[in-house]
């Protein structure tokens, strides 16, 4: 082979190695990731707590709406009751009354039921009160629609003997903004079959100075009447009552008097 040749191909073979080399060199390796852990979330502490499992009704015992739920320690006080202080709780507490409306997933509190011993009426009332019961019907209690917590009026109604001998009625609102604690409520059919729910007693919160009054406006008058207030109202400031009935020093002002269907306004008696 000619000299020449051998000296172009070992040019050749150099080129190659040396471009082999280059392009060797010329690939970076990946860069090795480090692999790095944040910080880690503070594990929170629990502690299981008696809560409600479903919304429970005023006088309605908790029955199976109780159980253990997990809560942070820092938001359970010492009115919670706990898994660790009392783990018999749920089967002590299912027969026990609530004295408020609760409502599912709100801790249960002591506060909140009735106390072994206890009835539900004296639980509910608050203190100072008198619960005082007095005899309704639908046609003197807004058609039947009055309910527990609702407000109403007292509107008493009686015979007048008129300036000539005659006789009408005077009717006059003894006792204003009363909360209604309970009424019973009896199934009646109307004529055309359809079944009425109709209360016949309703048990009012009063006060002592109230109870008087009423008790003897149940002996005076010919009827009482519950008139039922709008909810926008019952946080009205009430000032005026029939104090006259119970405190001896008369009352002044005007009732009004029906008579032959004419309505006039009379001075109150003393």
């Amino acid at each position: 082979m000619p000299a020449s040749r051998l000296i172009i191909l070992g040019v050749a073979f150099a080129a190659a190695g040396g471009a082999g080399y280059v392009a060797k060199n010329m690939v970076v390796p990946a860069p090795t990731e480090v692999a790095t852990e944040g910080p880690k979330a503070p594990s929170i502490v629990t502690q299981d707590v008696l809560a409600l499992t479903g919304d429970v009704g005023m006088g309605t015992t908790l029955d199976s709406n109780i159980g253990w739920q997990a809560w942070p320690s820092d938001a359970v006080n010492a009115n919670f009751i706990t898994r660790a202080n009392e783990p018999e709780a749920v089967e002590k507490l299912k027969d026990s009354v609530a004295r408020v409306a609760m409502y599912s997933g709100e801790p249960v509190r002591r506060s909140k039921l009735i106390g072994e011993g206890q009835s539900f009426m004296s639980s509910i009332l608050p203190s100072g009160s008198r619960a005082v019961a007095t005899s309704i019907a639908a046609d003197t209690s807004a058609g039947g629609f009055i309910l527990p917590n609702d407000y109403v009026d007292v509107i008493m109604t009686r015979r007048a003997d008129g300036a000539n001998g005659g006789s009408g009625f005077t009717t006059e609102t003894i006792l204003k903004n009363i909360r209604v604690l309970a009424i019973d409520q009896t199934i009646q059919e109307d004529e055309e079959g359809k079944k009425t729910r109709v209360g016949q007693t309703a048990t009012l919160e009063l006060t002592p100075q109230q109870a008087e009054i009423i008790t003897v406006a149940q002996q005076m008058a010919d009827r009482l009447t519950l008139a039922l207030r709008s909810i926008t109202d019952t946080q009205e400031k009430v000032t005026d009552e029939a104090d006259y009935l119970v405190s001896g020093n008369g009352r002044k002002g005007t009732v009004r008097l029906i008579k032959s269907g004419e309505i006039s306004e009379v001075g109150a008696r003393k």
